[in-house]
């Protein structure tokens, strides 16, 4: 009989590295996942925000398109702060989403919805199209005016590096940062 000494060993050494990466990709796509819901929940807020009523007691300090852009933002950062995420890894989108202006008949070939706050603005980093066309009539049939509403994306950075050792060195090749999370939401206008 041959000699088996050490083989278990052996074979322990080959599979505990494959065993160990595994588990790492585990936790990373839980965290991924954790963060995407965590995105869309502010992008949900935000949109709400955006196309809730206004208060009436509330006083009003400048356009009701501005008042709903603020809110919108400021609702984006709250649950992005609440859930313990920093809203400065929040990012435009890449593409911006090309919705068309409430009432536009289908389909759209005019100029699509510009992002508020601005793209150029250093507090950009969330999307909000007012008054855009979220769908056009019901039952299949494209010919009615559709339904009106707000738009809130986003995109959120991927905030952890994960390098394996590698040779040469620096080794990126899975640089979990440069993952962006999109985010995206609508909602449809509500009145008074």
């Amino acid at each position: 009989m041959r000699n088996t000494r050490g083989a278990e060993i052996a074979e322990t050494a080959m599979i505990l590295p494959l065993l160990f990466v595994m588990v790492m990709a585990i936790f990373w796509f839980g965290q991924a996942f954790r963060y995407y819901g965590t995105i869309t929940h502010a992008a949900r807020e935000g949109a709400r925000a955006a196309v809730a009523p206004a208060c009436a007691t509330c006083a009003v300090t400048g356009s009701a398109q501005q008042n709903a852009v603020n809110n919108a933002v400021k609702a984006v950062n709250t649950a992005l702060s609440a859930a313990k995420l920093d809203p400065s890894q929040a990012l435009a989108p890449v593409p911006i989403p090309t919705l068309c202006a409430c009432g536009t008949p289908y389909p759209c070939t005019g100029t699509p919805v510009a992002c508020f706050p601005s793209t150029s603005s250093p507090v950009s980093n969330v999307c909000v199209q007012p008054n855009v066309q979220l769908a056009y009539s019901s039952g299949g049939m494209v010919t009615g005016a559709g339904t009106c509403g707000t738009s809130v994306s986003f995109g959120y950075k991927y905030p952890f590096h994960f390098t394996l050792p590698c040779y040469p060195q620096p080794c990126t090749s899975l640089d979990l940062q440069k993952i962006t999370l999109p985010a995206q939401a609508q909602m449809r206008e509500e009145t008074q």
